[in-house]
C-alpha cells in the first residue's frame, strides 16, 4: 500500500491564544499517519484521531503510543492528528478541520483535548464542545475520549479542578477518559523529583510525554506496557529517549496503572 503523506504547516498563531512561551506561539497542524486511512488490513490495531493543541503535539504523543505498541508486539496504532497551538475545542469546532477529519476517517476512537480548563467558564466550554463533537463522533461510528492534561506550574492548586473538568466532560459524552494529569500526580507521590514539566512550566518533558502515552496505551490496548523501556528504537518514535533509571521508568508505569485504575473510563 502506498505510504500516507505527513504534512506540517507552520505559521504565526492568533494573538493571545498561545499556551506558553513565544517560542511555542506557532500554529501547527499535523495530519499524519503511518499508512493511508482507507480500508482495514490484518494486523491493524485501533484507529485513533487526536484533536488538540501543543499538549498533544509536543514530542508527538500519538507516535509515542504507536511506537510503544510496536515495541510490545501489539497491533499497530493507526492515527491522525489535527492540532493547533493554543486551540480550545471551541476553536476546533469553528475552524472545521477536525469535524472534516472525523467524517472522513474510519475511526474507533476520537481523542479530544484542550487546555487545563480549571476555571468555571473553561469547564463549561469543554463540556459543551465535547458534546457537540461527540454527536459527530458517534455518527461516524467512533467513541469519544477525553485526554486529561494538567495545570501550569504557576497554578498547582488547580490539579483537582482540571481532573474534575475532564471527568465531567467524559461522563457527559459517555466517553473514555485518559487521566494523564492524575498519572503525573501519582508519579510525584512516588518520586517528587521527577521532571515532567519543561522549562516553560506547562508543556511536558520527554518523560512527561512518555507517562501520558503510557496512560493512553494502557486503555487503548487494555493493559500496561510490559517492562521498562527508556528508548523506543523502531517506528515513528525511533530514537525517542528519556534519561531515567529503570526504577524511575517503573514508577511511570505504576503511576499510569494507578491513574487508569482509579480515574480511567475505558
Amino acid at each position: 500500500m502506498k505510504q500516507a503523506m505527513c504534512k506540517r504547516t507552520i505559521s504565526r498563531g492568533p494573538g493571545g491564544r498561545t499556551l506558553a512561551s513565544a517560542a511555542l506561539a506557532l500554529l501547527l497542524i499535523i495530519t499524519c499517519s503511518g499508512r493511508e486511512l482507507t480500508g482495514r488490513e490484518a494486523g491493524e490495531g485501533p484507529r485513533v484521531l487526536f484533536i488538540g493543541n501543543s499538549l498533544t503535539y509536543t514530542h508527538d504523543l500519538p507516535s509515542i503510543v504507536e511506537a510503544m505498541a510496536k515495541a510490545a508486539g501489539r497491533k499497530r496504532l493507526i492515527h491522525k492528528s489535527v492540532v493547533f497551538g493554543g486551540f480550545s475545542l471551541e476553536d476546533h469546532w469553528n475552524r472545521g478541520d477536525a469535524r472534516r477529519a472525523i467524517a472522513e476517517g474510519e475511526w474507533d476512537v476520537v481523542v479530544l483535548q484542550q487546555g487545563p480548563s480549571a476555571l468555571p467558564e473553561s469547564r463549561r466550554l469543554l463540556i459543551e464542545y465535547a458534546r457537540r463533537f461527540s454527536r459527530e463522533i458517534r455518527a461516524a461510528g467512533a467513541r469519544p475520549a477525553m485526554y486529561m492534561v494538567w495545570p501550569s506550574t504557576g497554578r498547582p492548586g488547580d490539579f483537582d479542578a482540571v481532573s474534575e473538568s475532564y471527568r465531567l466532560a467524559a461522563e457527559a459524552v459517555d466517553g473514555m477518559l485518559f487521566p494523564a494529569g492524575e498519572a503525573w500526580r501519582a508519579a510525584w507521590r512516588r518520586d517528587p523529583g521527577l521532571a515532567l514539566y519543561s522549562p516553560d512550566g506547562l508543556h511536558p518533558t520527554m518523560a512527561g510525554a512518555y507517562l501520558s502515552a503510557l496512560v493512553i496505551y494502557g486503555q487503548l490496548y487494555e493493559g500496561p506496557l510490559a517492562g521498562p523501556r527508556g528508548r523506543l528504537n523502531s517506528g515513528p518514535a525511533k530514537g525517542f529517549k528519556i534519561d531515567l533509571t529503570a526504577e524511575q521508568l517503573e514508577i511511570l508505569r505504576a503511576a499510569a496503572r494507578e491513574a487508569n485504575d482509579e480515574f480511567g473510563r475505558p
